[in-house]
């Protein structure tokens, strides 16, 4: 399944279809999505059933990943397994909670009920901007509040009255949740990315307003449904821990903050024990924990962007590469010894030939797309027979 590609919600309804279902409750739900790190607005890797022909990229992760969740809370609440009905009760819900705020998600919302029509829904909730541009330029390009989504679309199949004002109120208690748990310890740069990752992340609340004020405790004691709760305390959870240790005050904001939303001790110290293993099993690979400059942040992006270009359009690479054996035998070169001037300049002409004839690599086109060059010839030997380079070492 590919997640990038048209026709992946239709491939993952044909995954389902014969399932009795991945999660029993909503319970068992939860946990595997705290594994996965979709609750935490991290996603690490998908649920194991789910069998991908390349690796997938973070984004990709999240789109499966909500998918999942809302498909299994649909299942689980609705005791119902019609990939159809399904279809129809998210469109329902998506459009009920208005999230339609430009012209393309009005026609999506108001449109056929496809599940094409779901692959550009899913769409606009996985990405923070919705053009190539800051997809390709920004190193964090998902939403980081996607489980918000999965709780209200839960709370919808039993009641669907004021789904937006509880939007914002979920999101209200989020953000302050995480501004009182920074507070509660040392700020670093770490903490400060996560904070700018929640708050790039709101939807339904303006993330310039002033959001901290004395109604935040007053709201979170009023606040009585158990698996919000459980998530308010997971997000505070993430947050105190970010810097691997727990300091008294730490501790004793997240024990305060959990008998505020009315959760038992040995719940709480469940969340920070499993925050610990999340972080000791995948901390070098959270994007907000990397340590880099911009030109790092940028080098990394746009090599993650070029190789998941390549590996996508492999077999097509292969046939217009075949078909230029100088371009070919250039490459090949590269791999040894560097190229003159004059052979540089021929694979950039060459490349770029071939990139007017496949669509998605139109990215090498736009303005300073010659800088991707350097990444996307790097990787090019890849798809190259191993004769033409005798000193590759295969990993």
């Amino acid at each position: 399944m590919n997640p990038s590609a048209a026709g992946w919600i239709d491939k993952f309804g044909s995954l389902v279809e014969n399932e009795k279902g991945i999660y029993g409750d909503f319970s068992s739900l939860y946990s595997g999505l705290k594994k996965t790190g979709f609750v935490y607005g991290i996603n690490i890797k998908t649920p194991r059933f789910i069998v991908t022909e390349h690796r997938l990229s973070e984004d990709e992760k999240a789109k499966i990943n909500l998918l999942i969740a809302l498909y299994d809370t649909f299942r689980i609440e609705s005791k119902e397994n019609d990939f159809t009905i399904f279809l129809e009760r998210i469109f329902k819900f998506y459009k009920d909670l208005k999230v339609g705020h430009n012209s393309l998600l009005n026609k999506i919302l108001t449109g056929k009920k496809t599940s094409a029509q779901l692959e550009k829904l899913i769409d606009s909730r996985v990405y923070l901007e919705d053009n190539l541009i800051s997809k390709t330029f920004n190193s964090i390009i998902t939403n980081s509040l996607l489980f918000i989504d999965v709780l209200l679309f839960k709370r919808y199949l039993q009641n669907t009255d004021a789904i937006r004002e509880h939007a914002k109120l979920l999101e209200y208690i989020t953000i302050n949740v995480t501004y009182h748990a920074l507070n509660s310890k040392e700020i670093n740069k770490n903490d400060e990315r996560l904070a700018q990752l929640f708050a790039s992340s709101l939807t339904f609340i303006d993330s310039t307003a002033k959001n901290f004020d004395g109604l935040y405790r007053e709201k979170l004691l009023d606040h009585h449904s158990v698996w919000e709760n459980r998530f308010f305390l997971d997000v505070a959870c993430l947050t105190v821990w970010e810097d691997k240790s727990l300091e008294y005050q730490e501790s004793e904001f997240i024990f305060g903050l959990g008998k505020d939303l009315g959760l038992k001790e040995r719940q709480i110290s469940k969340s920070l024990v499993e925050i610990k293993a999340f972080f000791k099993s995948n901390s070098k690979n959270i994007p907000f924990l990397r340590e880099s400059n911009l030109a790092v942040q940028f080098y990394e992006s746009m090599s993650k962007v070029v190789n998941k270009l390549i590996l996508r359009n492999s077999k097509r690479l292969q046939k217009e590469l075949s078909e230029s054996k100088e371009l070919v035998f250039l490459i090949s070169k590269s791999t040894t010894k560097d190229l003159t001037a004059e052979e540089r300049k021929k694979v950039q002409n060459q490349l770029i030939d071939i990139f007017k004839s496949i669509p998605s690599l139109a990215i090498f086109m736009l303005p300073g797309g010659a800088v991707l060059l350097p990444i996307f010839i790097k990787l090019i030997p890849k798809l190259l027979p191993s004769s033409f380079d005798e000193n590759r070492v295969e990993k």
